[in-house]
């Protein structure tokens, strides 16, 4: 049995983890454009709340302390 699914998932899940993660950045950033404090402050809670890595995903990832704005 070869390794290459696994590593091809790996990848599709550290990618994935990063779109969710970005995608929450948009969202924070928006809310905080429009004025919506609360509606940010949640988002930004949820990416920091996000596992620090996918299952044997990317060990280089970088967790952001807990009420870290991102921008």
């Amino acid at each position: 049995m070869r390794a290459a699914p696994q590593t091809v998932e790996a990848e599709s899940d550290t990618t994935d983890h990063s779109a969710l993660r970005l995608m929450l950045s948009y969202v924070e950033a928006e809310c905080l454009r429009m004025g919506a404090t609360d509606a940010a402050r949640h988002a930004a809670l949820a990416a920091s709340l996000m596992p620090e890595a996918p299952k044997g995903g990317a060990a280089g990832a970088v967790r952001r302390p807990r009420g870290a704005r991102l921008h």
